[in-house]
């Protein structure tokens, strides 16, 4: 498989995942360009070699988020991989400290890169049942338990903790 295929496909492209169709066709236009064999003839040859990989790199990423079809299986392939990965934890959030959407059944907490933590009460709930079954016979009265949440727009983590007796919202969402 090419080497393309390890990497971030939208990093070689020097894109993002948020961008348009036409915005990534215009930066593989760019870098075709620059790297194309042919426009590399004079440069010495340790330098063509290395523009011609990175022209076979861009090009077999162009080929992959060229097709709508294509893109979304890679997009859900980079995200499973990124949800399996340890994430650093920034820092830890008490769930009380968190903003109750009533709207959405979630906890929310801004980033500071301007995206959002989130974790639903259903969750939450889940997180707490699970705990408590499995510290059945030593549950004290101060223990905590949590989740990692991830930013939904950076790489950032945080810790969402919460008391095994707190409440979550009495209101049920449907």
């Amino acid at each position: 498989m090419c080497e393309a295929a390890e990497n971030d496909l939208y990093a070689v492209l020097g894109a993002s995942p948020s961008d348009s169709f036409q915005q990534l066709r215009h930066r593989y236009q760019q870098l075709a360009l620059q790297y194309h064999p042919d426009r590399l003839g004079s440069v010495c040859p340790s330098e063509a070699e290395s523009g011609v990989r990175t022209f076979l790199e861009v090009d077999a990423a162009w080929k992959i988020l060229s097709d709508q079809n294509s893109r979304r299986h890679y997009d859900q392939q980079r995200r499973a991989r990124e949800l399996k990965q340890d994430w650093p934890i920034d820092s830890t959030v008490f769930l009380e400290g968190m903003t109750w959407d009533q709207d959405e059944c979630v906890y929310t907490y801004c980033c500071r890169c301007g995206g959002g933590f989130s974790i639903s009460e259903e969750e939450v709930e889940e997180e707490t049942q699970r705990r408590q079954q499995e510290d059945k016979e030593e549950t004290k009265e101060g223990q905590h338990r949590g989740v990692v949440v991830c930013c939904d727009t950076c790489s950032l983590c945080v810790y969402v903790t919460w008391s095994l007796h707190t409440k979550t919202q009495s209101l049920k969402c449907q």
